[in-house]
This record gives C-alpha cells, structure tokens and sequence, in this order.
C-alpha cells in the first residue's frame, strides 16, 4: 500500500490522455479546419500551459530529491534518465504541432501525422511513470518532499489555479476530487464548486475562436 498519496498525479495524468482524445477527435473532424482549431481553442493552450507546469515541477523538484536518495544505485537512476528523456521529447512534438499550426502551405496535411507523434510520446510517457516511477517515488521520497513537489506544482500553477484545477478533475471520480479539494482552505473550495467549475464549463475547451 502506498505511504504517500498519489491522487493529484493520476488524476493529472487521466487530464493529460483526456485531451490527447480531444486533440485526436479534433484532427478528425471532416466538417472543421483542424489547423484553425486547434490553433485558436483554449483547450489546447490550457492542455499546453498545464503539461509544461506537471514536467517542469518534476525535473525541478522531484528527480532531484530522488537522485539524491538514489544514490549508487544505478538502475534505478537509469529510470530517472529515462523519466527526463521522455520529457524532453514531448516538447518538441508540441513545438512540431504549433509549427504545424503556423504553417498554412502544408501544415494541415502533416497535422494528423504530428499529433499522433506527440499523443503516442506523452501516452508512453504516462504509462512508464506509473508503471515505474511512482512505486519508486513511493518507496524513496518522504511526505514532506511530497508535499514540496505538490506546492511546488501549485506555486507554478498560480493565478491559472481558477481553470487549473476544474481542467484536471473534469471527469475525476469523487473520490480523486474529495482528495484534491481536502487540504484547500473551505473558501478555496466554496470559490471552486460555485464560480470556478461553471465558469470552467463555459469555455467550450475545442470549439475554434472567431478572430483569434
């Protein structure tokens, strides 16, 4: 059983697949310019703005405290490597979509191809995270650098935290939800089911922008 709770990085990594979905029914789409979509919905810039947030708060404060503990022992560092490298090949299929996006020539026929890159990265990625690591971070980090990693993340969150949180508990169980929302101040939480969660709800995530 698991000494550290891990609710909040499951329920980012089911926010993360959630929107590859969104992303490849939206490349799909035989009635839309997928290239006009995706370039103009909030969805993918909010997809964008929450996955540089989750990766950068890990390669700053969670694979070093783990390095640390991990020290001499060399195959589970080489699972740290591989946490990083995958990391750094998520950026540039994003960087390879938003060129994509840019480029009205031929852009829109290497879309699809594009997308597809990037999904099956960050998919694989996910997958050997909690298939891996996670029991690994279990085992090795104590609470308090749990907890560090969790306000780190919430730090680089920041004034985003009002779309951040209603984006990564949209189709969360209760019971994830119930774990994400305890340690908030009851204010927090009253401001999350009252104002945040309908204003969330009103964006249309992947509808395209007129004049964006």
């Amino acid at each position: 059983m698991s000494k550290l709770d891990m609710s909040s990085m499951y329920a980012f990594h089911d926010a993360l697949r959630r929107e590859l979905r969104h992303i490849a029914e939206v490349t799909e789409r035989p009635d839309d310019d997928p290239r006009q979509v995706l370039a103009t919905a909030v969805g993918w810039e909010l997809f964008k703005k929450a996955l540089h947030i989750h990766h950068t708060a890990e390669d700053d404060a969670l694979w070093p405290a783990m390095r640390a503990a991990l020290a001499g022992r060399p195959d589970d560092l080489a699972l740290l490597d591989a946490m990083e490298a995958e990391h750094a090949a998520v950026d540039p299929a994003i960087d390879a979509v938003d060129a994509a996006l840019a480029d009205r020539e031929t852009g829109p026929a290497r879309l699809g191809e594009l997308t597809d890159v990037l999904a099956t990265a960050l998919t694989a990625h996910l997958k050997h995270e909690e298939d891996e690591a996670l029991a690994l971070i279990d085992a090795t980090l104590t609470e308090e650098q749990w907890r560090h990693f969790g306000q780190v993340s919430g730090q680089r969150v920041g004034a985003d935290v009002s779309r951040i949180i209603p984006w990564m508990l949209d189709g969360a169980s209760e019971r994830a939800t119930a774990a994400m929302l305890a340690p908030l101040p009851e204010p927090v939480r009253a401001a999350y089911a009252n104002e945040w969660v309908p204003a969330y709800r009103a964006l249309d995530l992947w509808a395209a922008r007129a004049g964006a």
